[in-house]
Formats: C-alpha cells, sequence, structure tokens
C-alpha cells in the first residue's frame, strides 16, 4: 500500500516548486484547519510541528491539510481552484484564528510573494479575503515529517456508523491516568461481521457490540488497543463528513494503525501491552434484576448530585421489592441531605448499594433505550446496566462499601 491509496492526489513535496496559488471557500478552509489542527502539539518537539502542511494539486483541484505530532496525525481535504500546485508549512494557531475569523466568501492563497519579498527571513504566505490582505511566515513543507505509511497489511473495510456507534458508547470509560497506559484507550475487536469495543478504567467497564456489514474477508480476528485522543478525533471527523455508509479502510502494523476514508485519513500509535480480559469481569448470573425508566433515573441522579458534590461523590440506592421502587439518596452532617423515589420493576430481596454518582451518570448517559435493566447479585460484587431492545451494550460499575 502507498501513500497513493490515501490520498488520490498526493504529491511529493520534495519536488515541488514553491509558487502555488488556490482560491478556496473560507468556511472550507477554516472548518478544516479546525479539524487538523487537533493534532498540532501544545509544545513542539520541533518548531515545523507547530505547522499545518498545505498541500494544493492542480489536476484534481484538490487541496489538502496534514497536521502531525509523531503520534497522532490527521489528514483531510477539500475542493478548491488550484492555479498553481504546490505545498507549504504554515502556522497552525495563527492560521486557525485568522482564518475562523474572516468573512463568508473566497479566499485567494498564494505564495507568490516568496520570490519577491523573501529576504531571507523565510517564506511568506498571503491570504487575500474579499476584504483584507494578510502575510503570514511560513516553512518549507520538506521539513514536515510524513505520515506513516502502512505497507503489506490486509486492508478491513469497517461501516462508519458502527464505528460512531461503537465509539459514543465507550469513550468515556477510558482512563486518563497515563501511568495506566494500555487502559487509556479503547480495546477494538475486528471479527467475521461485528465490532467490539471494551474500555475501563479500573472502576467501570463499557462494552459495545455492533454489526459491520462488511465482513472481513478471512475468518483471522483483529486485536488493537488505539489511544482515545486519536479516537475521539475520529469520531469527530466522521461526525464531520457526514459518512454513515462511506466504509472506513482500516490497516494495522506493528505500533501504528490508520483509519481512511474518501479523503480524510487518521493514523496514530497503538498502544503497547496486555488489555485485561475483561469479559471474565462480567458476571453472568444474577440474583436481583431492576428495570427502570432511563431519562427519568438520569434526571433524579443529576438532582441527588448536587448534594453527592458537595460530600465524596457517593449516592446510595435502596432497592424496594415490595413497593416496587427504588430511592436514591445522599446524606451529609455537614451539608443536608436529599431522598427521591421512582418507580421500577424489581425482582429478588431487597438491597441496599452505593456507587460512586459520577461514574453512575456517564455510564447511564451512554446508553441508548429509553428503559434499561440494572443486573446485581451483592451490594459490593459488580453491577452491570443494558438497554432494553436496542444497541448491544453492557456498562459494568463496581459499588463503593457504604459507611454506618
Amino acid at each position: 500500500m502507498t501513500e497513493k491509496s490515501f490520498y488520490s492526489g498526493s504529491i511529493d513535496i520534495h519536488k515541488l516548486n514553491l509558487t502555488m496559488k488556490l482560491v478556496c471557500a473560507q468556511s472550507d478552509l477554516s472548518t478544516n484547519l479546525s479539524l487538523v489542527s487537533r493534532a498540532v502539539p501544545s509544545r513542539p518537539t520541533h518548531p515545523v510541528l507547530a505547522n499545518v502542511l498545505l498541500q494544493a494539486d492542480a489536476q484534481t483541484n484538490q487541496v489538502s491539510l496534514t497536521a502531525f505530532d509523531l503520534s497522532l496525525g490527521i489528514r483531510t481535504s477539500f475542493n478548491a481552484e488550484v492555479w498553481q500546485g504546490g505545498a507549504i508549512a504554515l502556522p497552525a494557531k495563527l492560521l486557525v484564528d485568522i482564518t475562523s475569523r474572516l468573512p463568508e466568501g473566497e479566499i485567494t492563497l498564494d505564495d507568490e510573494s516568496a520570490t519577491e519579498t523573501n529576504t531571507g527571513e523565510g517564506l511568506i504566505v498571503t491570504l487575500t479575503p474579499k476584504s483584507g490582505h494578510y502575510q503570514v511566515r511560513a516553512m518549507g513543507a520538506e521539513e514536515f515529517p510524513e505520515l506513516p505509511i502502512i505497507e503489506n497489511s490486509e486492508v478491513i473495510h469497517l461501516t462508519a456508523a458502527a464505528l460512531i456507534e461503537g465509539l459514543r458508547g465507550s469513550l468515556f470509560a477510558t482512563s486518563g491516568d497515563e501511568t495506566k497506559q494500555v487502559l487509556t484507550g479503547v480495546h477494538l475487536t475486528v471479527k467475521q461481521d461485528t465490532l467490539e469495543f471494551a474500555a475501563t478504567d479500573g472502576h467501570r467497564l463499557a462494552v459495545v457490540e455492533t454489526t459491520n456489514e462488511r465482513p472481513m474477508e478471512n475468518s483471522n480476528q483483529l486485536e488493537v488497543t488505539v489511544p482515545a485522543r486519536a479516537l475521539r478525533e475520529l469520531q469527530r471527523m466522521l461526525a464531520h463528513s457526514s459518512a454513515d455508509d462511506e466504509p472506513v479502510a482500516l490497516y494495522l502494523d506493528q505500533g501504528q494503525v490508520v483509519f481512511a476514508w474518501k479523503n480524510q485519513r487518521l493514523t496514530s500509535r497503538t498502544l503497547e501491552g496486555q488489555y485485561p480480559a475483561y469479559r471474565q469481569l462480567i458476571p453472568r448470573q444474577f440474583e436481583r434484576q431492576v428495570t427502570l425508566d432511563r431519562k427519568q433515573f438520569v434526571s433524579t441522579l443529576e438532582r441527588i448530585a448536587v448534594l453527592a458534590d458537595q460530600k465524596n461523590n457517593i449516592v446510595k440506592l435502596t432497592i424496594n421489592g415490595a413497593n416496587q421502587e427504588i430511592t436514591l439518596s445522599c446524606e451529609s452532617q455537614d451539608i443536608g441531605s436529599g431522598r427521591e423515589s421512582m418507580p421500577a420493576q424489581i425482582s429478588g430481596e431487597d438491597i441496599d448499594i452505593a456507587f460512586n454518582i459520577k461514574y453512575l451518570m456517564e455510564g447511564l448517559k451512554e446508553l441508548p433505550s429509553s428503559e434499561i435493566q440494572m443486573h446485581l447479585n451483592q451490594s459490593l460484587t459488580p453491577v452491570i446496566f443494558t438497554p432494553l431492545g436496542a444497541l448491544k451494550m453492557t456498562y459494568l460499575a463496581m459499588p463503593v462499601q457504604l459507611r454506618s
């Protein structure tokens, strides 16, 4: 596989004439800049990494923008009127700040001034909107690092809809603790006709299984752990491109993963290390089951959270089978207390159980159904939440010990 297969208008940046001129829509330039600039490092290890690489192809009338922090790389492209092809590295933050504030309409971008006014202090690119004139110092494209290329890898086709669904139900459960490196990503398992997404931070676990309508050509199962940061950008790019029916090509190699569709591309390092055997954490049998209205449960939790946030973030759930109701409560001698009940369908004996309210709410908000089921055994064993009649999603939350 070559660079050409990712971007039909690929350019050898080492052979380009520096003179370049194009006309594009302000909205296209601004939108695509805001997408790729998220891969620009806040503290670049080399000056050129603070830039976005702009490549213009006169044959295809395509402009591509690339940002790369040596771990995460993003490339997007859009149509423009390219009078003269070329490539140049432009300061990302400055360019985003300027273009986002320009009025709608056409922008002419050229670096002809580089040959006319260059005084040895670097290249100059001119942006000319319908009213105004901006000059920005730039760097040569040859200094910009090339995105990794994965060769001789079997391509796996995924549907954008399945990816979006799986990421929405799993990303929130990843860990933010960099010392637990492998837990800062989502573990993706590609099976014959399904995709499984798993994320855990040690306190909760989210597992989503979606149908992949583009089955693998062979029956080999593929597993990879991808950093949450990269997947959040993938989620944002897919939503922006409205690519629900668009096939997304997945390429995987040792330490590197690439997602590519249309003229978009995201490349990321993968996370090394053995991902936890999360299936073993999910109980198979339960002594109690509760069916609840999800929105009512979440809104009740949000009200109780006002008090829980003041103390220790703990909410107590009292499950009452006789009354077929569940009571949420939070008590603090120093501040006050709150208590609210709601109806529920309950089977099994009564029980009191407590949770970190943040973990509980974050998972419940992502369950894609109006009704949910809560499966539990004892007050300190894992509790499973599942949506009724919707996406195959399992959310596991660990209870906390109640102090008398």
